[in-house]
């Protein structure tokens, strides 16, 4: 599949699997779950959705770059990791963090961040990373970016859960500004 096609799919995917399902009237269940055929049904059926041969969504779910998106043990249902903004419960279980999360973000907000420190803003939990250039890309969408170190081990033992998905991103519910280690000078 070419890599722009790929693209436009992983976008549409994430667009009614996080967001917005009945943008071509698909139903997710409580965990996010949506049925594989109902879902190829709706994007054939919908003008503004590509339709989508079973392989073609396998190798959309295997290539994407962030792994945000998961099929059951069948194949027969589909759901993205996280980064919802709709009502989803992944049954993720709280789990103790690493010492230190990694959180990418534009430099034009630092100055807020510093006075609230990082919120979920509309999705249900604020994403952390152990990967140094994921953080970085994440930043990177939406300007020059900046790595925030996250003293999560420290946040752990004042009462914060943390939770972690399988694509190996970590998610909690804030991160208060004194949890946050902001870089030298930024």
């Amino acid at each position: 599949m070419n890599e722009k096609r790929n693209k436009t799919i992983s976008k549409f995917l994430s667009l009614v699997l996080r967001h917005q399902p009945d943008a071509i009237g698909i139903r997710l269940d409580a965990a996010g779950w949506a049925e594989v055929s109902e879902l190829q049904a709706k994007m054939v059926s919908h003008d503004r959705a590509p339709d989508i041969t079973l392989e073609q969504l396998r190798h959309v779910v295997a290539s994407n770059d962030k792994q945000r998106f998961e099929f059951d043990a069948r194949e027969q249902r589909i759901r993205a990791r996280q980064g919802h903004s709709i009502d989803v419960d992944h049954g993720l279980e709280p789990v103790e963090p690493p010492e230190i999360l990694l959180h990418g973000t534009p430099v034009i907000v630092l100055d807020l961040i510093r006075e609230t420190g990082l919120k979920k803003m509309q999705r249900h939990h604020v994403h952390l990373h152990e990967d140094q250039s994921v953080a970085n890309d994440v930043g990177a969408r939406r300007g020059q970016p900046v790595i925030l170190r996250i003293l999560a081990a420290q946040m752990h033992a004042h009462g914060h859960e943390f939770f972690v998905t399988a694509n190996n991103v970590w998610l909690t519910d804030h991160v208060p500004p004194e949890f946050i280690e902001f870089p030298p000078g930024k």
